[in-house]
């Protein structure tokens, strides 16, 4: 979930839902993202770079974003990345 993002610089911080663990937004996170600006509590997936910073943002549904109860519909579809290796994703299945 977005914690804060300043359109202005680009700056941000994602809450991971899984374990609350904080990510900071990679330079040109948004970039061939469906969004161009994001709010606070908006949730999304994403990828981590080599740095540990979020990139990749993208849509999600509950199933992508591991919440409990929902079971993943596509486990093994790149489209999907629930449980893909560099694909954390926010939910009890990502990092």
């Amino acid at each position: 979930m977005i914690k804060s993002y300043d359109p202005s610089s680009g700056d941000g911080t994602i809450i991971a839902d899984s374990d609350l663990r904080e990510y900071e937004l990679a330079e040109g996170a948004l970039e061939h993202s469906p969004f161009r600006m994001l709010r606070q509590g908006q949730r999304v997936v994403f990828d981590l770079d080599g740095r540990g910073l979020a990139t990749k943002l993208r849509l999600g549904s509950e199933v992508d974003m591991g919440t409990p109860g929902f079971e993943l519909a596509h486990p093994d579809d790149p489209q999907h990345p629930q449980d893909g290796p560099d694909q954390p994703v926010l939910g009890p299945k990502g990092h």
